[in-house]
């Protein structure tokens, strides 16, 4: 079987870059990235192309309508997350000046995972890892960092 190619880095230039990040990472948790990549586009529209404020304003009734939408990954508690997910990243980039600002406010890779992990639903280390590198923040050598996660 194939193994998955390393994702492309991307320069966010807003806050929907990196919430658009941030779900996939979500998402992706226990899915194969096959399926995720497949239903992508029809996620993207669903999610309001990923506009934090769009994404953060979703009533129960809007979040119910995606979770009845075949185009996407119909998890939800996942979709509920992506939800709160936004809400967080806005109040974290009003407290910190910008998002960026917020994942380079902790003292190391560490620090960072480990405070993504608390402020954020669904997003495990892994996940934060995939996250960090495809915005292009400084992460650890991907080999070098799974042999000290099996320590």
């Amino acid at each position: 079987m194939p193994e998955m190619q390393a994702p492309d880095r991307i320069e966010p230039k807003a806050l929907w870059d990196y919430l658009d990040v941030m779900s996939r990472a979500v998402l992706q948790s226990g899915i194969s990235w096959r399926v995720v990549e497949s239903k992508w586009p029809g996620i993207r529209e669903a999610f309001h192309g990923f506009d934090a404020a769009s994404v953060a304003g979703m009533d129960e009734a809007e979040l119910e309508e995606v979770a009845n939408d075949t185009r996407v990954i119909r998890n939800r508690r996942k979709l509920a997350a992506v939800v709160t997910n936004a809400q967080r990243m806005i109040e974290l980039e009003d407290e910190h000046g910008s998002f960026k600002n917020y994942l380079r406010a902790g003292n190391d890779f560490g620090d960072t995972v480990t405070r993504m992990r608390k402020d954020f639903k669904f997003l495990g280390e892994m996940g934060c890892y995939y996250m960090l590198y495809v915005v292009g923040e400084k992460v650890p050598d991907h080999d070098e960092w799974e042999a000290s996660r099996k320590k």
